[in-house]
């Protein structure tokens, strides 16, 4: 998570998320056939005995891969591994072009955690490529009976970088402004967009991580979007049916003006996810430590938390940590009292709540 180049020489990996029927192969059509797209490669996971997916993408054969074994959340120990290094060594031995660009499109069951996880922890794809977002479509006309039935379409928004909106051109104005303020109040962090047949500029695909491509600056503002949570804290208040299980799953942001013990902080969030079980999906910030100049960047994906790096200086504005929850079933008071309790340190208040 520096800016040194070994960094940025990983080819970034962009997961595609949504439920079943969404559009996300209609979106990879679009995408695959724009100039920045150039040197993609695609894996595409492909569920039951026979899959249709991957004949609806227009593209070489030698750059797309078709997991089938299964949901590739469920064989992502094996089949995932396997096809991020039969990739490489292809490129390495020049029997496909170099590799610029990653993108993993999941199949409609599956949870977008394990993906992550495995790109973070399993040491050959940590070392040649790198996490990059994960885009969730939603189906504009179906996306509202899709959250009210389907725990898994839920978490795939809650887990999001970025929402897009698909079938705009066959839903109403009311449905979909209804579906983003549903969205909205499940993933406050993420920007939604709306899309017709998959169309959008492939720049707003990716590129969603902590750095800028462009500039290779950290832009914390944006991976955090603490200010766009805390905005929607109110919303939570008012939510009409909390025994819906879509408004169990909720973002909330903790603040802390004094500085963190770093060992008593990452001892206390370990004993946190633990406990917690299933009931955290994603914690990022932005971390104070004792004694240290610089910032230091958290990130922890289902019960798994992952070493941590440091910025070269801290972005503009109060030197406060800043620690972004995204949770299935849990409270604001229950994560506070556990830091406080587990990490001796009690949050800002939020004039919001």
């Amino acid at each position: 998570m520096s800016t040194d180049d070994p960094q940025h020489a990983r080819v970034p990996v962009t997961v595609l998320s949504g439920f079943l029927g969404a559009g996300k192969s209609t979106l990879l059509n679009a995408l695959v056939r724009q100039p920045e797209m150039a040197g993609a490669a695609i894996l595409i996971n492909e569920f039951g005995a026979i899959g249709v997916d991957h004949h609806l993408v227009e593209m070489a054969e030698d750059r797309l891969v078709v997991l089938d074994s299964g949901c590739v959340c469920c064989t992502v120990r094996g089949d995932l591994p396997r096809a991020f290094k039969d990739l490489t060594m292809r490129s390495l031995r020049r029997e496909i072009p170099p590799i610029r660009r990653l993108l993993l499109e999941t199949t409609g069951l599956a949870d977008p955690a394990p993906l992550v996880r495995t790109l973070l922890e399993d040491f050959f794809i940590a070392e040649r490529f790198r996490a990059d977002g994960i885009v969730t479509v939603v189906d504009g006309v179906a996306g509202t009976e899709t959250l009210a039935r389907h725990r898994e379409a839920v978490r795939q928004v809650a887990m999001a970088d970025r929402l897009l909106v698909s079938k705009c051109d066959l839903a109403d104005a009311a449905l979909l402004d209804a579906l983003e303020a549903r969205l909205g109040r499940i993933n406050p962090a993420a920007e939604r967009m709306r899309i017709e047949h998959g169309r959008i500029d492939a720049g707003l695909v990716c590129g969603l991580g902590l750095f800028d491509p462009a500039t290779r600056r950290a832009d914390v503002d944006r991976w955090l979007a603490d200010e766009r949570i805390s905005a929607a804290a109110p919303s939570y208040r008012r939510a009409e049916n909390a025994s819906r299980h879509d408004e169990a799953v909720r973002a909330y942001v903790l603040r802390f003006d004094h500085p963190f013990d770093w060992l008593q902080l990452a001892d206390g969030l370990d004993t946190l996810l633990e406990a917690a079980g299933q009931g955290i999906l994603r914690i990022k910030g932005l971390v104070h430590v004792a004694g240290e100049s610089t910032p230091r960047v958290l990130q922890c994906v289902g019960h798994r938390r992952y070493p941590a790096a440091s910025l070269p200086e801290w972005p503009p504005g109060p030197r406060h940590s800043r620690l972004v929850f995204i949770v299935d079933g849990l409270t604001r008071d229950y994560l506070a009292r556990s830091i406080t309790l587990f990490c001796d340190a009690s949050p800002i208040e939020d004039p919001a709540l």
